[in-house]
């Protein structure tokens, strides 16, 4: 069986460049694709996507002295793996067409479950023409509303991993800054030239009469649905954004109000600025909505700097809270969508699902949980639309994999698996880990974590392997976790505490 080993360690100094060089210096394949998926988590579709026949043989790496970091990204090598570790063991193949990606929105009928969530990527007619061009099904529109709005400058920040990328992203960005008649254009536009694309229109009022009359504009000028936006952490002064995610009454009273307005299908973007989501969701269902969104942003403060005191960004000596999202919000996320997924009160409620979501697998979790679509904004500032390639086929693959005819059947399949407390846990057993002496460097960081962080159960002997001591360890597996060449795995085997059993 295929055993993931590829990893985006293998291509940390790959830029994932636009038209990239590596590309058009080779004949035969298009490495950046592959490099991208590989970046992905996609790494069995570019296998499935490589032809049989090693075409790398015998080249003088056009590829890698094209690179824009020359020397720094061993493609050939990278390629050559993805070949003998991945294609060989992979049991399907690549689905010829999409049809198990079809889902809906509220039934409106969607060619994929990805859609942009509202926000700058989806704030003009060019950004969502070119959009559903590259392949997402739909596009949350950014908030429309009819106050002035003057942006900040600069106006996001960000916390970043040791390759660079983003990790947790900020931004104390605000709605739409055109006008109501300019964004009813661009529906216009959009619906006649893209008809089948699912437009969410995000509307956000300053008393009932807005919430109903935006609504009844968005549905009129081309809409497929509205989305009220009751969750902005950047739109909180007077009782707008979050404030009123925060306050179920308020939730259903302008769920209400918009649903008088338009008889197309609407969904609450709600905060997670909550202790619990479930109260807002259940006054958006009393209001009249048919279904959820969320996550939105969380408030947030990024970075303190230690010679001008002021946080980022910065704005003429000062800032303000913010929303952070990216990849570090996705477990609050995960949390909120499966919270409302346990209430028998939401049983027949939508939910549109985000929070740090960048490559399919992070969707797929949030489809487990109950989600039926998923929207993207950060990944896509970061990486652009054409996430969208590895998205789709990833999810396909997977879903062709595990023999679904749907993506509709996996939708909240391992709701079931999760508790909202730990009482349920069992706690008689021990899975210790295993330990994979070829692969280990001997660096010894886990027996660091182990005698510092753990229960001292690790020793490394003169070979500067670790070794277990199975009367300390716990199972707790944090050696798992920070072995940096994957060295130190599950062992899979449940063993109760009351065995004198030796460890392998």
């Amino acid at each position: 069986m295929y055993e993931k080993k590829i990893y985006r360690k293998d291509m940390l100094k790959c830029a994932l460049c636009a038209d990239a060089p590596c590309t058009a210096a080779c004949e035969k394949l298009d490495p950046a694709s592959l490099l991208r998926s590989i970046w992905f988590d996609n790494e069995k579709g570019a296998a499935a996507r490589l032809p049989d026949t090693d075409v790398c043989a015998g080249c003088d790496g056009r590829c890698e002295q094209a690179c824009v970091r020359h020397g720094q990204v061993p493609i050939r090598a990278i390629l050559d793996k993805l070949r003998s570790e991945v294609k060989k063991d992979l049991e399907t193949a690549l689905p010829a067409d999409e049809e198990r990606l079809r889902t809906d929105l509220c039934g409106i009928p969607m060619e994929n479950p990805f859609l942009l969530s509202s926000s700058v990527v989806a704030s003009t007619y060019d950004m969502c023409a070119r959009a559903f061009e590259a392949g997402w099904a739909g596009a949350a529109f950014k908030t429309i509303c009819s106050f002035d709005i003057h942006e900040a400058s600069p106006r996001f920040s960000a916390i970043t991993g040791d390759t660079g990328t983003i990790i947790g992203f900020k931004n104390i960005e605000q709605l739409s800054d055109h006008s109501v008649e300019e964004n009813m254009e661009v529906f216009r536009r959009l619906k006649a030239d893209y008809p089948n694309k699912i437009i969410l229109a995000s509307i956000m009022g300053k008393d009932d009469a807005e919430w109903e009359s935006l609504a009844r504009l968005c549905e009129e000028n081309g809409a497929d649905a509205v989305e009220l936006n009751f969750s902005c952490p950047n739109m909180a002064d007077g009782g707008l954004g979050s404030d009123i995610g925060q306050v179920p009454e308020l939730v259903e009273r302008f769920t209400r109000a918009a649903r008088r307005g338009t008889q197309i299908p609407i969904l609450a973007k709600l905060t997670p600025n909550v202790a619990y989501m479930s109260e807002a969701a259940e006054a958006a269902v009393r209001g009249g909505a048919d279904g959820v969104a969320a996550i939105n942003t969380i408030k947030s403060i990024i970075d303190v700097n230690p010679h001008t005191y002021v946080s980022a960004p910065a704005v003429h000596g000062m800032s303000a809270v913010g929303g952070y999202s990216g990849n570090a919000v996705k477990p609050i996320a995960l949390r909120f969508i499966a919270e409302m997924g346990h209430d028998p009160l939401l049983k027949n409620m939508k939910i549109s699902a985000m929070g740090g979501i960048e490559d399919w697998s992070d969707a797929l979790e949030f489809i487990l949980l109950g989600a039926e679509t998923v929207q993207i904004t950060t990944a896509v500032m970061q990486y652009g639309y054409r996430i969208i390639d590895d998205l789709k086929e990833g999810l396909n693959y997977y879903l062709a994999e595990k023999s679904f005819s749907s993506v509709k059947e996996a939708v909240g399949i391992a709701l079931e698996s999760i508790s909202e407390t730990t009482d349920v846990l069992e706690r008689d057993t021990i899975i210790y880990p295993r330990f994979l002496h070829h692969r280990c460097i001997g660096c010894g960081r886990c027996t660091i974590s182990c005698s510092d962080g753990g229960h001292q159960a690790l020793k490394l002997n003169k070979q500067r392997k670790p070794v277990l001591d199975p009367k300390k360890c716990v199972g707790c597996h944090l050696c798992v976790l920070v072995c940096p060449e994957n060295a130190i795995v599950s062992s899979g085997i449940r063993v109760s505490k009351k065995e004198d059993t030796q460890a392998s």
